[in-house]
């Protein structure tokens, strides 16, 4: 069985990061700079069509490399939250979501920039945000200006979540049963050629 190809994380996020060296896998930081608009689509297609667009954007001109793209996003109510613009857009996501049920779906894929071959999975989980008091909340705004929907539930500081139904990791923004389920179908793609 052949070696996995170099592993590139098109993403700056260190908690994607953190995730991606539990699995012991050698790999570098190229971070993509592709805009995350990407018009009216369901979650699922959205953050996979985001996903693989960051994965080809980093792996264009790159030889010989496998190149992971992640993208999360937020749904409560049909709307759909990314990360915060500015104080005001967190305060607005913080919200809405407030005491509140919503989904967070990640999209991950996986191009191989020699063959051009890529794949893709996402997964979803149901989260509950706990009630805040307006001032509880407002300690939080502007707080997790990185991430979508305005909180970190790794962040152990943040109570702001009281349940989480489905993979943590997604939540975090990189589902590793994805990502190993990606890894291993490029590797018998590899040893197939």
């Amino acid at each position: 069985m052949p070696a996995l190809r170099p592993l590139i994380l098109a993403s700056a996020s260190p908690r994607r990061r953190e995730l991606l060296r539990t699995l012991k896998i050698p790999f570098k930081v190229i971070p993509s700079r592709i805009s995350e608009d990407s018009g009216d689509q369901p979650p699922r297609r959205l953050v996979l069509d985001l996903a693989l667009r960051k994965a080809r954007s980093v792996a264009l001109g790159r030889k010989r490399a496998l190149v992971l793209g992640a993208d999360t996003i937020v749904i409560c109510r049909g709307r759909v939250m990314t990360k915060p613009k500015n104080r005001a857009g967190a305060r607005r996501i913080l919200r809405l979501l407030n005491g509140r049920w919503h989904r967070v779906y990640t999209g991950v894929a996986l191009v191989d920039s020699e063959s051009g071959r890529s794949w893709k999975e996402a997964s979803v989980s149901r989260v509950k945000a706990r009630r805040l008091k307006p001032e509880e909340l407002e300690r939080f705004v502007g707080k997790h200006m990185d991430k979508a929907g305005a909180y970190a539930v790794q962040d152990s500081e943040d109570p702001f979540i009281e349940r989480i139904i489905g993979p943590r990791d997604n939540v975090v923004g990189l589902p590793l049963v994805n990502v190993r389920s990606l890894l291993k179908r490029a590797l018998r793609a590899q040893g197939a050629r």
